[in-house]
């Protein structure tokens, strides 16, 4: 793209107004991009052509100098504020979010802002301000959350790039139910100044939460990284070498569910990947399932009520007798146990989080990557219904609860590892399946290089059929 920008053959312009016709195209039935500011995109991209017909080149302009891009709609952008579904938080000035103005220093134009859940708190993206995103490859499906506007966006051809974010697999399920790629960062690397939630104007970064890349290639996903990281990322860098890389494959865990169908994918792309010479060793849980969801959830749901009204959180505070006296036993009773957390209870749970890092760091010691599965089930058809309601549909007519979406995705989030969504086939009732690359602490260079060497050899993205988008 950017290539044919410099050698005249499409100018930023072109481009811009080819993504936005695009999702003008597929609105009715996609309803990714939600929010739109084409005028000042249209100037930023006249500006950019401008500087390339004076001689200019894109390693001068930006390294993104021309790309249009769409943000996910948690992440302030000019004059897009983050709505996170919710109308109360748009109509406030807003500057850029902290990574969305490092890309516009860069050159992105950026033009609109994909839908998402509300507060970002769910695997599908719809609310009442901006309706429901469907997924490409199935309309009946979703695009998974809380980037699933992002996913569907990159996968439909609308968007070539997108910033997501990530506490509970936000972008590692959204990139796994649509086909494309993704990059959790490890904690702390990428500044979330400027993401909705916690409330706008908030000066603290929440524990567990990532800003990260999303795109339709490993080396696109490295670009982005490098831009809004605050350490070293490359923004080039070969591939890893598959001959001789030793993976760890995790597909058993005794707490955790995993769709057969599911499994049948990342077992034919373990082995096309052992004949590439990686030497794939089937591991049992690197930790204890049970014990690494107590800690998670205990981490994990006081940062997701902290904005709750003042009332839901007095009401909270009323359950945890009943729920201290049930023991915990039931969902309910678990969860507000959770949420209402003590500082002495979160600082027991911080020390079980440190030991589970501690243990991962040996595990690094022994194997270059830890592959895993990102959900239990592939895209699931649209749900709306009150959470505890909702079950997952296994192909083989098993049920797991809806909250088993965090089960897998949960040991990279609590360690604060990067971990990097790739596509690596369909089920076989077409629909994608993803698996996460996990790395140390630190070791995002790795798991993108390693994500690169599978995309460039074993294959990488493919386009949802869009017939169904046909004029």
């Amino acid at each position: 793209m950017l290539l044919a920008m410099d050698a005249r053959r499409i100018s930023a312009l072109e481009l811009l107004d080819a993504s936005i016709a695009q999702s003008h195209r597929l609105k009715a039935e996609l309803n990714a991009v939600v929010t739109e500011d084409p005028e000042p995109a249209r100037a930023a991209a006249r500006a950019i052509d401008e500087r390339r017909a004076k001689g200019e080149a894109s390693s001068t302009i930006g390294l993104l100098a021309g790309v249009p891009m769409t943000v996910k709609d948690t992440l302030d952008a000019g004059g897009m504020p983050a709505s996170a579904g919710l109308q109360r938080y748009l109509g406030r000035p807003v500057g850029d979010a902290a990574a969305v103005g490092r890309i516009r220093t860069e050159g992105a134009v950026i033009w609109g802002k994909t839908n998402v859940p509300v507060r970002a708190s769910d695997w599908q993206s719809f609310n009442a301000l901006y309706g429901t995103t469907n997924n490409p490859w199935d309309l009946e499906r979703t695009p998974g959350g809380s980037s699933g506007g992002a996913a569907a966006a990159l996968a439909a051809g609308i968007t070539p790039l997108e910033i997501g974010s990530d506490i509970g697999g936000s972008l590692r399920v959204p990139a796994s139910f649509c086909g494309v790629f993704a990059h959790k960062p490890t904690y702390g690397l990428v500044s979330q100044r400027g993401h909705v939630p916690p409330a706008p104007g908030s000066a603290a970064e929440p524990d567990l939460g990532v800003i990260g890349p999303m795109a339709r290639s490993a080396r696109d996903l490295r670009l982005l990284l490098s831009i809004f990281a605050n350490g070293p990322v490359p923004a080039k860098a070969p591939p890893a070498i598959l001959n001789g890389l030793i993976v760890g494959l995790w597909l058993d865990e005794p707490a955790f569910s995993l769709d057969p169908e599911v499994r049948a994918a990342i077992e034919t792309f373990a082995a096309d990947l052992s004949a590439a010479g990686t030497v794939v060793d089937t591991v049992q849980s690197p930790v204890d399932g049970r014990g690494l969801m107590d800690v998670y959830e205990q981490l994990l749901y006081p940062l997701v009520t902290f904005g709750l009204p003042p009332s839901r959180r007095r009401a909270l505070s009323l359950m945890r007798g009943a729920a201290r006296r049930l023991g915990g036993r039931a969902t309910w009773a678990r969860l507000t146990l959770a949420a209402t957390l003590t500082h002495h209870e979160w600082l027991i749970a911080h020390e079980r989080r440190e030991k589970f890092g501690l243990t991962m760091r040996r595990f690094f010691e022994r194997y270059d990557v830890l592959i895993a599965p990102v959900a239990p089930v592939a895209a699931f058809r649209h749900d709306h219904r009150l959470m505890p309601r909702r079950k997952l549909l296994c192909s083989d007519g098993r049920k797991a609860p809806y909250s088993a979406m965090l089960d897998w995705i949960a040991l990279a989030t609590a360690c604060g590892l990067p971990a990097t969504a790739i596509p690596v086939g369909l089920s076989a009732t077409g629909l994608p399946v993803g698996v996460q690359i996990i790395g140390p602490r630190g070791g995002d260079s790795k798991t993108l290089a390693v994500a690169q060497a599978i995309e460039e050899q074993l294959g990488g993205f493919h386009p949802p059929p869009l017939e169904w988008g046909a004029p």
